[in-house]
């Protein structure tokens, strides 16, 4: 089977890091519009990876929104390109690929580290998924399960104690309005003090910035809060790495540490850093098959951290 040539880093991919066309055509089904996937039963990855153009003075905060992505998503799968002076003409890789979250596929799930949000629906036949904002360093969302517990159009906003000592500027009360930082729309959790909702920043979705809540693009907090009932289950995870095997061959996505990720939201090189349960957790997943496992890809993907899932197996005899 032939595979799909693919440059990153000034590594070549056509052996071992390359997607290959079967896979981005046949198995990973296409978008059916900017969030939302068909899903059928053990599928475990949606998306294709594509590359954009850049039109007159776009720059990737333009480019990140128009494509459903996060600023620091689209950020670490471009390095070395000026997120501010792309250049008109410009080929930039849309890292529109996931790999589906393990565990139960009901209700919301949330992955901190990879700063997105997926969304299960009830027919079991679909999974959406959207770009988010989380906390700034020290201010993190709690991790578990929760439920979406109330939905609020255009909310006021009453900034905790917490966050007025830090801002002592700020009113008691900010009310609906393009000032809100909340947007017009909000999903309240079980966590009273957490919630998922808009903002009036969209620029701050694809970073750390929050306080602890989950923000999204106005409009996808418009089509998620149309969607989602009170009662729906809510489960937060913060895993920099993904691991899944896709006929026969063992994907990894490594995703930008928050330190890592604040870096490249500052335009500033990522500190390279490998994490702490890389070996065992590649491992458990290759079982019987670890022999396979190119331990070079491995510790690239870990140090480059491009958040695209890769095939980290040798090629076999049969491989073209």
């Amino acid at each position: 089977m032939a595979r799909a040539s693919i440059v990153r880093h000034g590594v070549s991919c056509k052996r071992s890091l390359g997607i290959s066309v079967a896979i981005a055509i046949a198995l990973l089904a296409r978008p059916a519009d900017a969030a939302s996937f068909s899903l059928a039963p053990g599928q475990l990855a949606v998306g294709a990876i594509t590359t954009y153009a850049v039109q007159g003075d776009e720059n990737l905060l333009d480019i990140a929104r128009t494509n459903d992505l996060g600023y620091g998503q689209l950020i670490a799968a471009n390095p070395g390109v000026d997120p501010w002076v792309p250049g008109r003409g410009r080929a930039i890789t849309l890292p529109g690929i996931y790999l589906v979250p393990e565990g139960p596929r009901r209700g919301i799930v949330i992955n901190l580290s990879e700063q997105r949000l997926y969304y299960f629906p009830p027919d079991g036949r679909t999974i959406e998924t959207y770009p988010i904002g989380v906390g700034v360093q020290g201010w993190a969302t709690p991790l578990g399960v929760t439920q979406v517990t109330g939905k609020d159009v255009h909310p006021t906003w009453y900034p905790p104690r917490s966050i007025r000592e830090e801002k002592p500027e700020l009113p008691e009360m900010v009310p609906p309005g393009p000032d809100n930082p909340l947007g017009d729309y909000a999903l309240r959790l079980g966590w009273p003090s957490y919630l998922i909702h808009g903002t009036n920043k969209p620029y701050g979705v694809g970073r750390n910035v929050s306080h602890g809540c989950i923000r999204l693009y106005p409009e996808d907090i418009e089509r998620l809060f149309g969607e989602v009932a009170a009662g729906t289950a809510v489960r937060v995870t913060d895993d920099e790495l993904r691991l899944s095997w896709i006929q026969g061959e063992l994907y990894l996505a490594a995703f930008p540490s928050k330190q890592q990720m604040d870096e490249l939201a500052i335009n500033q090189p990522m500190t390279p850093a490998t994490p702490a349960n890389l070996a065992s957790r590649v491992t458990d997943a290759a079982g019987s098959q670890r022999d396979r496992i190119d331990w070079g890809i491995v510790q690239y993907l870990a140090l480059k951290r491009p958040g695209i899932p890769y095939r980290i197996t040798k090629a076999t005899p049969t491989d073209g």
